[in-house]
């Protein structure tokens, strides 16, 4: 019997994978508590910090239907063995940098190596738990991970900050690395999708630089939203986008067969995902400015006091999970929303001197129950009506959705914070003046979640046997 297909080996296969998962989705949040220690040592400006969390979102987000399509008819295990490699040489150039520029770059090869990554992870344990019990164990082990990811980032990214040097928030990554390619050679068989199989490079082309011009147009804002560079930059972004749609149409093995996205409720779905990415990615970020910054709260204690979030998220998604089953999805995707900008309107009234138990707690509390409202119905919304041979491809768009939409919210919001602060840089100003910055960000993202509700409400229509999906599909997961 050989040793990688032994089904003592596949719970082995299971924990290297899920470690996988968990160091794709913890990267998103462990750089989030070193980012002002970053920023001191490398002289890096408030525009330039939100990039080493954009760089990380939007290569993830933009590359992740075309890391799917690789792993698919490349070879899964060769993928995943490529991507877990050069994303440990990715960590040890960030964790090295010497240059704000350096850093940025890094950030950027962590994300495009992460999209090789996570769908061939993903991928590998389709196969290797085809079907039964097994295989919801399995998936529901895999999700817990990839659900914990967040948490675990914020508190190793704290721990490692206070402990031992913000660099080491990157160099971590080389451990999870070395064990997933001994994890690799010893456990994981190697697969492929069958039959003829061409890559849409035209698609993969227009839809990367559109949604970089796009990304980067929104990061030219804060310069105002009449520059030449701004207009010009998002112009070109729409354009390049609408000939991805066209080219999507057109060519035989699409990069994104639209018939996934056009459908109303699951397009819908995608489009709450890229809301609720901006503010868990975006939105976020800002707290741990606040906690850091104004509130003078150490790096762990700023990753632990960020910690009611995604814990909140956890707690609610047992009873959001009851709930869907009752009421369906529609009601959970109006509600939730309005949940999470009530929480982040409280937000917004932050003072310099105000308590953190009072100011900040009940609002990352109801925000984190609220994302558990928003993220179980979407889960099963992306998948809804999709045929079992674009189950990846739905899988990957729901992600990148949450990817892409933290790369533009984070734009916007730091457009936002810049035109509170009148363009003036954060260490020329007092606590106060930050305060209502970061509070400014706060009611942006909450106008964003009102939108989000709105969408459900235009979109996301139907009986509820409508709206839940049938039969096996491919497990979606959020982080």
């Amino acid at each position: 019997m050989s040793f990688r297909t032994s089904s003592s080996t596949r719970w082995w296969a299971l924990i290297v994978l899920a470690l996988t998962q968990l160091v794709v989705v913890l990267d998103g949040t462990i750089v989030n508590i070193a980012l002002p220690q970053a920023q001191t040592e490398l002289g890096l400006s408030d525009s330039q910090r939100q990039w080493v969390v954009t760089a990380y979102a939007l290569a993830f987000g933009a590359l992740l239907l075309l890391g799917g399509r690789i792993a698919d008819y490349w070879g899964r295990k060769r993928t995943y063995v490529v991507g877990m490699i050069g994303f440990g040489a990715a960590s040890a150039f960030g964790g090295l940098a010497q240059t704000g520029a350096e850093l940025i770059i890094a950030r950027g090869l962590q994300g495009a190596f992460a999209a090789l990554l996570a769908p061939a992870a993903l991928a590998l344990l389709t196969v290797t738990f085809p079907s039964g019990r097994d295989r919801n164990t399995a998936f529901a082990v895999f999700g817990t991970v990839a659900g914990a990811g967040a948490a675990v980032g914020l508190v190793l990214g704290g721990v490692l900050t206070e402990f031992a040097d913000w660099r080491w928030c990157l160099l971590v990554n080389l451990f999870f690395v070395a064990v997933g390619l001994v994890g690799a050679w010893l456990f994981l068989a190697e697969s492929r999708a069958p039959g003829d199989n061409r890559y849409d490079w035209p698609g993969v082309v227009t839809v990367t630089l559109g949604l970089g011009g796009l990304v980067y147009g929104f990061s030219l804002a804060e310069n105002g939203w009449g520059d030449p560079l701004t207009i010009g930059f998002l112009a070109v972004g729409v354009v390049l986008l609408a000939l991805f749609v066209w080219i999507e149409s057109r060519v035989a093995q699409p990069l994104l067969p639209l018939r996934i996205v056009t459908h109303s409720a699951r397009g819908g779905a995608f489009l709450i995902q890229a809301v609720a990415g901006s503010v868990m990615i975006g939105a976020t970020l800002y707290l741990t400015f606040h906690l850091q910054i104004v509130l003078g709260m150490s790096a762990l204690w700023a990753g632990v006091a960020s910690l009611p979030l995604p814990l909140a998220t956890m707690v609610t998604a047992p009873f959001a999970t009851k709930m869907l089953a009752k009421t369906g999805p529609r009601p959970l995707l109006i509600a939730g929303p309005l949940i999470v900008a009530a929480a982040l309107l409280y937000l917004s009234r932050i003072t310099a001197d105000g308590a953190y138990a009072v100011e900040v707690l009940p609002a990352l509390v109801v925000m984190g129950a609220g994302m558990g409202f928003i993220f179980v119905p979407l889960q099963n919304l992306a998948l809804l009506g999709v045929a079992p041979h674009d189950a990846g491809a739905a899988s990957a768009t729901a992600n990148s959705a949450m990817q892409i939409g933290g790369s533009i919210g984070l734009s916007v919001f730091t457009a936002v914070y810049a035109a509170s602060l009148g363009g003036i840089d954060h260490g020329a100003v007092d606590a106060a003046a930050l305060t209502s910055a970061y509070g400014a960000t706060f009611v942006a993202a909450a106008v964003g979640m009102v939108v989000a509700a709105l969408i459900a409400i235009g979109l996301v229509r139907g009986r509820k046997t409508e709206l839940m999906p049938t039969g096996d599909a491919a497990a979606v997961h959020i982080g």
